[in-house]
């Protein structure tokens, strides 16, 4: 039984998964090598548990039983010695997952498993030098950034892994309030960021090639397509308008879209002159300072309605 659980980095997105595990009552530990990262962690996830309960989402006293259930350590050996579940949230470097996997096979119990956050690496090289019976205790548990707010876990399910430990994974996830999705193939992107990346390819091509504004491109999202999918898949939106229907228009259509093998020069060109979205101020959309301030939390108090909501249609 999954009772102790570590999180190997406190980043952008390490921290975030920490206090989901944490607020349900997990024993969560946190392995952080970076002093400036570590000592912010704290701070980070008090934040973002007091904005929950500025959102009426969870209580002020869940906040402060939450806390206690998180340590944070400068040592490996001393976060993960007791660990049931280990999950990184390293940097997407082969090498250093690599390394990482073989210092944890030697730190922790027999019976850990093992998760990476990757979307992008493949698990079977990944764990390739661990022995045979850990790697049958390995997995991707892929989160959503952010990781308290966006409530897919896409897990891999590629037959490394007995039923029994699966299902294992499978149901703490359900208990921290995820909604899993089984990836049966080892492929890049896994799920959802393939779905992902074809619609935004799409929507970066119509910007470059001048059919809309960048505004009227995600107007044309949000109150479209997306304002649909947020409760309804695209296969059973398909169902619903007729598969007749979807067959003549996607044999209409696909011939005309977008199918790049590489990121639109539209953004090449952003990235190149250092306009990297918010965080530089300017991105398909400008962020002058005075917006700056209020625009993420915009987006997150979004995100928490939007949680709120598909609670309504679980």
């Amino acid at each position: 039984m999954i009772k102790n659980i570590t999180v190997v980095g406190a980043g952008t997105m390490g921290h975030g998964i920490a206090h989901v595990f944490a607020r349900k009552g997990y024993n969560v530990s946190i392995y952080e090598p970076f002093e400036a990262v570590r000592e912010q962690a704290m701070e980070k996830i008090s934040g973002e548990l007091q904005f929950m309960v500025d959102e009426d989402y969870i209580t002020a006293e869940e906040k402060e039983e939450t806390l206690k259930h998180i340590k944070i350590y400068d040592q490996l050996v001393d976060a993960a010695k007791d660990a049931d579940y280990v999950i990184e949230a390293c940097p997407e470097k082969m090498e250093l997952k690599q390394e990482l996997f073989e210092t944890l096979d030697k730190i922790c119990p027999k019976h850990t498993i093992f998760a990476t956050n990757t979307s992008s690496l493949k698990l079977s090289e990944m764990i390739q030098n661990l022995p045979a019976e850990r790697q049958k205790l390995c997995m991707v548990s892929h989160w959503y950034n952010p990781p308290y707010l966006i409530p897919i876990a896409e897990l891999s399910k590629f037959g490394n892994m007995e039923e029994e430990k699966f299902q294992e994974v499978y149901d703490l996830y359900t208990t921290c309030e995820k909604q899993p999705v089984c990836v049966l193939k080892d492929i890049t992107g896994m799920i959802a960021n393939r779905l992902l990346h074809a619609q935004a390819r799409e929507a970066f091509h119509l910007v470059e090639i001048g059919a809309a504004t960048a505004e009227d491109v995600d107007k044309a999202l949000k109150y479209g397509p997306c304002f649909r999918n947020a409760t309804t898949g695209m296969l059973e939106v398909a169902d619903m308008g007729g598969l007749d229907v979807w067959l003549a228009g996607e044999d209409n259509m696909l011939p005309a879209l977008d199918n790049s093998d590489h990121a639109c020069d539209a953004m090449r060109n952003l990235v190149k002159d250092g306009n990297l979205g918010i965080k530089t101020g300017k991105g398909f959309f400008d962020y002058p300072d005075d917006v700056r301030a209020n625009a993420q939390n915009a987006f997150y108090k979004r995100l928490i309605v939007q949680l709120k909501a598909s609670k309504n249609y679980e």
